[in-house]
């Protein structure tokens, strides 16, 4: 296993086994769940939305490192953004993860999951707390 195989597998592994921003949200202004029925995977998404920027960002839920750790790092990483900036890193961490496209800049630690666009079985997993994500961000924009 090469330097950085082994650091991105450290990074995943550190989010999964003490995640970032994990609990309810008091206060949250959405609330979306996701589940992953072909593993069981479940994430409950908080947002506190203030101005058309996101204030706060919390989960819970349970799954595999992989689910977990991205939505540790999601959460860490779109904290102070407007709902349109994280709908843009939203965009940019599934070119990396379903379409294998390299890790934008923007992305951060988000860049540990680049190998899971290899492993087919374990895109869903990686891209539960996104999508949940997206829906919240459909809810949370005004009519």
């Amino acid at each position: 296993m090469s330097l950085l195989e082994e650091l991105y597998r450290e990074t995943i592994m550190q989010h999964a086994q003490r995640p970032h921003n994990f609990g309810p949200l008091e206060g949250a202004t959405v609330k979306v769940g996701g589940h992953n029925p072909s593993c069981g995977d479940r994430i409950e998404l908080y947002l506190k939305v203030e101005d058309g920027r996101i204030a706060e960002a919390r989960f819970t839920g349970h799954g595999c490192a992989i689910s977990q750790s991205s939505a540790s790092m999601m959460t860490d990483l779109i904290r102070g953004k407007t709902l349109d900036e994280a709908l843009e890193l939203e965009k940019k961490f599934k070119a990396m993860v379903v379409e294998g496209e390299p890790p934008a800049p923007e992305l951060g630690d988000l860049s540990a999951l680049q190998g899971v666009a290899k492993l087919h079985a374990r895109v869903k997993c990686a891209t539960l707390a996104w999508n949940a994500l997206e829906q919240a961000i459909e809810e949370a924009q005004p009519s």
